[in-house]
C-alpha cells in the first residue's frame, strides 16, 4: 500500500500583507513538519492574499511577492510544499502555484481557467496556463490544479489522471454564498470518481471587502467519497494520511465534521466578514445606530460576537415619533449583549432644521423631506462618534431595503461597513431566531422579532405604507436580482400582482444611484450588489 500524509494549511492571509502572509506560511509549515507530514498545502495565491485586483498593477508588488516565495522554498527542509503566488515569465503575470520540495521548485502550474464573472477579473491581470504537469513526491504522483480549473469536466483533472495521478491537490481561494459548500462538495466528487483519483480540496479562509471565504476543505477519494472534511470559517490545518492503490484508491475515513445549517452558515459568514474587515483595516471598535428594530438588532449581535462586547458601543437616538417599545427594545439588547448604550435625542436638532427651513418650504405638506431629514441628523451624529473616537459605523440596511431605495443616503447609509447588505429581510428574521435558539435566551428580544417593521419617521408609520409585505417583497428580488428574470416570468412563477411587481422593478431600476454610493457589504447571496452585479445608473432599458 502507497501512504502519504497531506497537511491542508487553511490559512486566512491578508490582501497586501506579503511578509505576514510568508510568516503564516512559514509557520504552518514548520506545524506540517512537527506532524510528519510529507506535503503542506496552501491556498490560492496565499503569498498575496485574494484578490489583489490592482495591486497586480504594481511591478513592485510582484517584485515583493517573488522575494516572499524564495523565503517559503528556504524553510521547506524535508517537507514539500504547494504554495500559491503570482508568477511573472517576460512581463506577463500567471495565477500560480509553486511545487516545492526540500529547499527546491520543482515546478510550476499556472491557472489555466480564468474566472471573468460575477466578482471574478481574472483576465484583467493573469494570462492562462496552458500545461497540466504530474510531479512525484514520495513515489505518489501529483497533480496540482488551481480553482476554477477543476470546475471543468475536460479540464486539468482529466489529463492529469490520464497521465498516471493517483491524487490531485486543488488548491482555491473560492468565495463563499450560501449553501456552496453542498455545490462543490457535489462537484468534486463528480471529478473524483468520472477520473478515479483522489481528490484534496483547499480552500482559504477569512474576510476580504465584501467577500468571505468559508475554508471548508475537504478530501474526496477516488469513489467520489468523502473522506475527510474541515471546519468552515476557520483558520486550521489538518493533516490526513491518504492510503492509495496502484488505481488511486484513498483508503482509511477520517472524521468529517457537518456542513453548517443554513442559517448558523450565514451568521458565520457574517462574523468572520465583519471580523476581518474590522481587524484587517486597523480599526478598534465599532458604533452602531439602534433603533429597537430587527436589522439594527441583528448587526449588533453580529459584531458582539466579530469583535467583543467591550468594543462594540450602541448611540440610541429618539426621536418625536420612537415608540415606548422601541426604547425598551433597544435597552433590552443593550443590556442582554452586555454593551455600552449611549442616548443622543434627536428632537431639538430635528426642530432646529425645521425652523430653518419654514420660511422656504411654507404652505408644503409635510412628506419624505421631513423623514429622510431625521435619518440625516442621525447619520451626522453616528459619524460624529466616529470621528471623535475612532469607531468604525456599521450600517444596519439589509438587501430588501437596499434593493429597492428604502434607504436614506447620508441617513441610514452613512457609514464605514454595510454588515446585511446582502441579507434579505425574511432572512434577517430566521438569522434572528438561530442567535437566540443558540444562546438558549432571548437575545434579541420576543418584541422585535414580533412587532410590524417601522421607519418610526412619521406617526403610525409601517414598512408596508411603502413596501409589499416582506414575505412578498423578497421572492420577487431574488428572481429579478439574483436570477435576471423577466418581468412576465416573474409574474408568472410568483403570483405576484402585475402592479406590485412592476413597483418593485421600477424601484430597484431607479436605486441604483444610490446602491453605488453604499459602503461595502458581505456577500452572503449568489448575486450580491457591487462588484457581483453591475448595472448602469443611467439606463432606459425597461421590461415592465
Amino acid at each position: 500500500m502507497k501512504r502519504i500524509k497531506i497537511a491542508l494549511a487553511q490559512i486566512n492571509p491578508t490582501v497586501g500583507d506579503i511578509d505576514g502572509n510568508v510568516k503564516k506560511i512559514c509557520g504552518y509549515i514548520g506545524k506540517a513538519k512537527a506532524q510528519s507530514a510529507a506535503i503542506v498545502v496552501f491556498p490560492e495565491l496565499a503569498v498575496t492574499g485574494y484578490p489583489p485586483e490592482d495591486l497586480l498593477l504594481k511591478q513592485h508588488f510582484i517584485d515583493d511577492n517573488l522575494a516572499a516565495l524564495s523565503r517559503v522554498i528556504e524553510s521547506t527542509k524535508d517537507i514539500a510544499a504547494v504554495v500559491g503566488f503570482v508568477d511573472r515569465k517576460d512581463s506577463v503575470l500567471y495565477n500560480a502555484a509553486a511545487i516545492i520540495h526540500n529547499c527546491k521548485m520543482i515546478g510550476v502550474y499556472r491557472k489555466i481557467f480564468l474566472p471573468n464573472y460575477g466578482v471574478f477579473d481574472e483576465y484583467r491581470y493573469f494570462r492562462a496556463g496552458t500545461e497540466t504537469p504530474v510531479y512525484a513526491i514520495e513515489n505518489i504522483k501529483i497533480g496540482v490544479n488551481i480553482c476554477e480549473d477543476i470546475w471543468y469536466p475536460e479540464g486539468p483533472v482529466k489529463y492529469q489522471a490520464i497521465a498516471g495521478a493517483e491524487i490531485i491537490l486543488n488548491i482555491n481561494a473560492s468565495p463563499y454564498h450560501m449553501a456552496k459548500a453542498h455545490l462543490r462538495e457535489k462537484m468534486v466528487s463528480e471529478r473524483a470518481s468520472d477520473n478515479k483519483v483522489a481528490i484534496a480540496y483547499l480552500n482559504t479562509v477569512g474576510g476580504q471587502d465584501e467577500l468571505v471565504f468559508d475554508g471548508g476543505s475537504f478530501i474526496a477519494d477516488k469513489t467520489g467519497e468523502i473522506i475527510f472534511r474541515g471546519k468552515q470559517f476557520e483558520e486550521e490545518m489538518s493533516v490526513s494520511e491518504i492510503v492509495l492503490d496502484g488505481l488511486g484508491q484513498a483508503g482509511k475515513k477520517h472524521i468529517s465534521p457537518r456542513i453548517s445549517p443554513l442559517e448558523e452558515e450565514v451568521y458565520k459568514a457574517l462574523v468572520l466578514g465583519t471580523r476581518d474587515y474590522v481587524i484587517k483595516n486597523d480599526f478598534k471598535q465599532a458604533v452602531i445606530g439602534l433603533s429597537g428594530g430587527l436589522d439594527s438588532s441583528l448587526v449588533t449581535a453580529i459584531a458582539v460576537d466579530a469583535i467583543g462586547k467591550e468594543n462594540v458601543s450602541g448611540i440610541f437616538m429618539p426621536s418625536p415619533y420612537t415608540s415606548k417599545e422601541s426604547r425598551e427594545d433597544a435597552y433590552e439588547l443593550a443590556k442582554n449583549l452586555s454593551i455600552k448604550i449611549i442616548e443622543a435625542p434627536i428632537s431639538n436638532i430635528f426642530e432646529a432644521y425645521r425652523e430653518n427651513l419654514r420660511a422656504e418650504f411654507k404652505g408644503l405638506p409635510d412628506d419624505k423631506t421631513e423623514e429622510n431629514l431625521q435619518a440625516r441628523i442621525r447619520g451626522n451624529i453616528l459619524m460624529a462618534f466616529s470621528n471623535k473616537f475612532g469607531w468604525l459605523v456599521l450600517t444596519t440596511g439589509n438587501k430588501s431595503e437596499m434593493s429597492v431605495g428604502y434607504a436614506t443616503l447620508y441617513g441610514d447609509m452613512a457609514g464605514g461597513f454595510a454588515v446585511i447588505k446582502d441579507v434579505p429581510k425574511t432572512l434577517a428574521y430566521e438569522l434572528c431566531k438561530w442567535k437566540n435558539s443558540e444562546e438558549g435566551r432571548a437575545v434579541i428580544p420576543q418584541m422585535v422579532l414580533w412587532k410590524e417593521p417601522s421607519a418610526e419617521l412619521r406617526h403610525d408609520q409601517k414598512d408596508t405604507d411603502s413596501l409589499p409585505p416582506y414575505p412578498v417583497l423578497d421572492p420577487i428580488l431574488k428572481a429579478y436580482i439574483e436570477n435576471d428574470k423577466s418581468f412576465e416570468d416573474i409574474i408568472s412563477s410568483s403570483g405576484c400582482e402585475i402592479e406590485c411587481a412592476r413597483k418593485v422593478i421600477e424601484m430597484i431600476d431607479r436605486s441604483e444611484y444610490k446602491r453605488r454610493q453604499s459602503p461595502p457589504g458581505i456577500k452572503i447571496t449568489p448575486r450580491a450588489f457591487g462588484k457581483d452585479r453591475r448595472f448602469p445608473i443611467t439606463n432606459k432599458y425597461r421590461t415592465y
